[in-house]
This record gives C-alpha cells, structure tokens and sequence, in this order.
C-alpha cells in the first residue's frame, strides 16, 4: 500500500483506541465479536468526550502556541498529512472533528488476542458517513492497484458479511453503522464466526471479565480489560512476575504491585475525562499474601493507617510518599532475598561502620516509623557562594523516630562518620572536601556539609558539586536527610506548619507520588543545552535534531499542570489511582 493511501487510513482511525455501550436498539456488543482468550479490550464508550479534551479549542490554542508546533507543520510529510486531511475533508463534506465524532460517536473498541490478532470495532453515529469513508477509500485502493500491476480490490462473502481487504493484509467488513477491522483476514473470520455462534463462546461470556467490567466505573468514558492470567502465561511476562528478586529497593518501592498482578485473575481501568484533565483507575483482583512478602510490609496494619500527605515546600518537582515498615522489611530480608548480592553485603558492612556496630535491624530501623516521605525541589543558589553549570535538582528523605531523645546521637554520630569517609576518599585523590557547620533555623540546629568557593575566581560556572551541601536535621521526632541547607530550611519551616494542623494519613494508601509540571519544565529548561548536549554525545545525533527533541520534551512537560498517583486497597481490590491535570493555556 501506497504512503498516501496508509495515511488516508491512519487518518481515518487517528481516535480510535478504545469499547462500546450499545444504545437500546443497537447490534450486540462488540465484545462478542472478541474471543473469551483476549489479552486485551479497551472500551472507549464515549469517544466525543476524549476527542473535545485532546483535539478541543484549547488544546489545538495552546498547540498552536508553541514554536516546535509551527515548526512540525511545516514539515513536508505533515504537509502531505494534512493535504490528504483536506481531501477527505472536502469528500466528505464535513471537518475532520466533526467527521470522528460521528465515524466513533456510538462507541470503540480494540482487542489483542493470541497469536498477534488484533480487532477494532467501530460503532458510528452517522451510517452514511461510514458507507461514504468505505467508498472513498475502495477508491483509493482500486488506483493504487492499478498503477502497480496488481489485481483489483475485490470483495468476498463469509458469514453472511462482505469481506474488503485493500492490500492483502488487513481485512474489513460492515455491518450496519459498525466497521469490523482486523489485522488479517482470519482475524476477521473469527470474529465474525462468533457473531454466528453467539456470545457464550466470546468475551463477553468470560467471568473475569465480567467481574472486571463490575469493578470498573459505570459513568467511566473509556474502561480496559486485561487478562492477566492468560498474559501471565507468556514465558517473558512470567519470568517478569516470578523472577527472584535481587534489589532491595526495587523491592521496597513497589512492594505490592508485583505480587498482586502474580496473584491475579484480571485488570481493569477506567478512564474518566475531567474538566481540565485525566483521571485514570486500575483495579486487579490479586491478593497480597504471606507473611515475609514485601508486600507485606506495604500494607497498612488498620483500616485508619497509610501514607502521609506529600510535603509541601517551595519550587516543589515531586514529592513521594510511603507507608513502608522498614524494620519488619530488613528482618525478613533473608527469606526476601536469600542470594547474598554484593551490594546487600556493601550496604551492611558500611551501616555496621557508621553506626558503631548497633543491629541494623532492632537498633537502628526499628526506631523509624512505618512512614517515609521524599521531596524533590528547584534550588535556589545563594549568589555570595555561586551558581553550577549543570543546575540539579535538591531532594531530600523525611522520616519520623519513635524514640527521638535517644536517637538523635546515634544518627548524628553515623551522619558524621559518613561525611568523614567521604572526605577521607577524596582527599585520597586530592579533592577538596566538605566542611561541617550547625546552622540554626526556626530553632532547629542541623548539621551541613559543603564545599568552600573561597579559592574559585568565576562563581557563575560552578563544578557540578556545589549543588550539593548534605545536610542533617532532627526537629522534634521528624528526621531529615537533605541534599543541600536550603531545603532542609524549607522541610523544617513546613514540618512546623504540619504540627499546627490537624493531619491524617491517607487510609488505605500505601504509596503517594505527585509531581509539578511547571517546576519539573523549569529545571528541564535551566539544564537545556546540558540535554542537547548528551543527546549529541550518547546518540550521534546532531545539534538541529538534539534541540529539536529537547524543545519537543519541554514543550510537553509543559503540558503538565499536577500529576498525582496514588496506590493501595478498595474493597478487597488493589487500586491505583493516577489523576492528570493538564494546563491548557496559551504559552508566550
């Protein structure tokens, strides 16, 4: 098939991705059109929805906005793109938005099976308009069949359906106002010698899909469906579920999420379109079981625990939060990981080094709280000490103590014994080292380390290590390990404000990450050219194309409003909630 005429088809099915709500008098479901063994099946029963939000008036303003934008559209292949766009447009007499909305209006469907089948079910509003499409695209085939010597698009009977194939490999029928298409002729067959056979023998009639399909959101405008069990079943995705783990903190930060999909039947999403943005909801039905399952430390012990709220600070990137029992999660790490790796061993030798020979386990992890917060932030760099070249992030790990008067030594004695072997190693190799000062704030005195600019002539190109200054802080119970004083200033400053409120744990959430679209875009800018650069040196490509694919990058972080993920349990199900808010307004 021609580029022109692959075009015209990827135009015609650009929205397309997703599940069918028949109305009363409608075909039956597109679902028994998909066999019970499907991988797969997205429903996107209201695709008018999606299409307003991501093809709207504000979304093409804000598109149309952005530099990289015009640039695109003047390519010569979105020229021909759009050239083609136009002529369906005119043949059709209607604008391409318009065109979608009434090509997918009653519902969409996609499944994946088996042995790489893959069917998509479009349910139109407008049944001329579809017949018209068909029409105009037999054309375009039957040309292209004739300027290359092949033989002419002709149509086949089975099943009491007219089967079209354009260019031997995919393969179509209408039914009504529904187009059938597949990605082979067999595919095709099959899906439509179950409409013969009626739904017991379709997806429809599968019991995990059903209970999937209950789970989901009945006011949802688009759902999935995924079969895990059957998908488990691949040797590749197996070994992906029931590998031994060998990273302790993989581990850790994604206790739960493994061991629930090893355990599951199925997974279903939702998909909710919102006023200014996305709001997404997976549910599967594993269970977290055993007692020395990493999964296990995860868990909320009562139905009122879970991971605090994010902390709030200023230039705030992202903030993630964890309901982790790290003392339960360290005692079992023999049976969690019973192959000895290098670095278990390393991070064991150099704990015993700084905290004096204490029991990692019972004297040192026990005495954190099953609570862990990290912030990541935008630095602001203090003009009298300067500015590095490359601009990093600060970030630092918040935790509570349950027995801070007894603590707060220890942890400072290991925190300076981890800065005197740093120290001690570079001066090997004749590096400057950290100097060690106690600061106060807000009437917290913490301890920093950082690296002395008396010697530098030009402070506005800074090596790469003065974006860090390790800091040490311990206001009342919280403990505080930050990459640099600023932060830590603005940690103490709001974990005192959070002592003055009334605040709760998030019940029945084990795992927090939320994320700020204009601070990640900002620190993503202040590093442009450094990403240009890499791009250059680690992928060969040249500077117009590295710049080209920086710009793309922020032009789509910018995008981004707040993004916030959430995971725990919903009624005896594991659910993650992701929620997108997008900022649509016109960038200068």
């Amino acid at each position: 098939m021609s580029t022109k005429l692959r075009l015209a088809f990827s135009f015609a099915f650009l929205a397309f991705a997703p599940a069918t709500s028949a109305p009363a008098q409608s075909p039956p479901a597109a679902t028994e059109l998909i066999p019970s063994d499907a991988l797969l099946a997205v429903h996107l029963s209201r695709p008018k929805a999606l299409l307003d939000l991501l093809a709207g008036e504000d979304m093409m303003r804000c598109l149309r906005s952005l530099p990289q934008f015009a640039q695109h559209m003047a390519q010569p292949k979105t020229q021909e793109f759009l050239n083609l766009v136009n002529v369906l447009e005119t043949s059709l007499n209607t604008d391409w938005r318009t065109g979608l909305r009434k090509l997918t209006g009653a519902g969409v469907t996609l499944a994946v099976c088996p042995n790489d089948r893959v069917l998509i079910v479009i349910d139109a509003e407008d049944q001329r308009l579809l017949e018209q499409l068909q029409s105009l695209f037999l054309t375009f085939a039957r040309g292209e069949a004739q300027k290359q010597g092949r033989a002419e698009v002709v149509p086949k009977q089975y099943a009491g359906a007219t089967i079209w194939s354009f260019d031997g490999n995919e393969a179509h029928a209408l039914l009504g106002n529904r187009l059938v298409f597949a990605n082979s002729r067999e595919s095709l067959q099959m899906a439509l010698d179950l409409r013969e056979q009626g739904k017991d023998e379709s997806l429809a009639a599968n019991g995990a899909f059903q209970a999937a399909v209950r789970a989901a959101g009945r006011d949802a405008v688009g759902t999935a469906f995924v079969n895990v069990k059957t998908l488990a079943g691949l040797p590749q995705v197996s070994r992906l579920l029931n590998g031994q783990g060998s990273n302790p903190l993989a581990a850790l930060a994604f206790a739960g999420i493994v061991e629930s999909l090893r355990s599951s039947t199925w997974l279903a999403l939702d998909l909710q379109v919102e006023k200014e943005g996305l709001a997404l909801r997976a549910l599967t039905d594993g269970k977290n079981t055993g007692a020395t399952s990493p999964a296990a430390f995860a868990l909320p012990q009562n139905s009122s625990a879970g991971a605090w709220p994010g902390i709030v600070v200023p230039g705030r990137i992202a903030a993630l939060s964890l309901y982790r029992d790290l003392h339960r999660f360290y005692a079992a790490k023999d049976d969690l990981f019973p192959e000895r790796t290098s670095g278990l061993i390393f991070f064991e030798n150099m704990m015993g080094i700084f905290f004096s020979g204490r029991d990692l386990t019972s004297e040192v992890l026990a005495e954190a709280e099953p609570e862990i917060r990290i912030v990541v932030a935008e630095q602001r760099y203090d003009p009298a000490v300067g500015t590095p070249q490359v601009k990093l992030p600060a970030f630092a790990v918040v935790l509570r103590m349950r027995h801070p008067q007894q603590f707060k030594p220890v942890m400072e004695e290991a925190w300076q014994k981890a800065v005197g072997l740093i120290n001690f190693t570079r001066g090997q190799k004749a590096l400057p080292g950290l100097i060690i000062d106690r600061p106060v704030h807000a009437g917290t005195t913490f301890t920093v380390g950082y690296f002395s600019t008396i010697d530098v002539e030009d402070k506005t190109k800074l090596d790469q290590r003065f974006n860090f200054r390790p800091t040490l802080a311990m206001p009342g119970d919280y403990l505080i390990l930050g990459s640099t004083d600023t932060l830590t200033r603005d940690l103490i400053e709001a974990l005192g404000r959070e002592g003055e409120q009334t605040i709760a744990p998030l019940a029945g959430t084990d795992s927090l990450v939320e994320i700020e679209g204009a601070h990640l875009a900002s620190i993503l800018q202040d590093n442009r050219e450094g990403i240009i650069r890499d791009d250059m040196l680690k992928k060969g490509r040249s500077h117009a194309e590295a710049q080209a694919n920086a710009d793309t990058l922020l032009a789509v972080v910018r995008l981004l409003d707040q993004v916030r993920l959430s995971i725990g349990t919903h009624e005896g199900l594991t659910e993650a909630r992701l929620r997108i808010k997008l900022d649509l307004s016109p960038r200068q």
